[in-house]
């Protein structure tokens, strides 16, 4: 399974230190704990501006988002997240598979 996710704090941190500094409304410091959670998972993982992607088998998938969703917790008093999952069972891959399949694709239409 593919699922992307978002993850992200509101609120006043629970540790005042986080508040400061220059970019003090930025979400950036929250993502990348999250982001390293996922890296450090060793499952394939892509992440962009607006998600990060992850695969697996679902319960090592959701343990991941779980811990991600985790690390953001002290950023905020509150986390929100946004989940999207393809579910295909007997497939693995998928991550690059999609994108090389679209890639194929967009070029071949280019040949009409």
């Amino acid at each position: 399974m593919i699922v992307a996710f978002s993850v992200a704090p509101s609120g006043n941190p629970s540790d005042p230190s986080l508040r400061a500094g220059e970019h003090a409304d930025s979400v950036h410091r929250a993502v990348a704990a999250a982001v390293r959670v996922v890296r450090e998972s060793g499952l394939p993982n892509r992440t962009s501006s607006m998600f990060t992607e992850i695969e697996g088998e679902w319960d090592e998938v959701f343990d991941v988002v779980k811990r991600a969703t985790e690390a953001v917790a002290p950023y905020g008093s509150r986390i929100s997240l946004v989940i999207k999952a393809d579910i295909r069972p007997g497939h693995t891959g998928e991550l690059d598979g999609k994108l090389e399949r679209l890639e194929q694709a967009i070029s071949e239409s280019g040949e009409e």
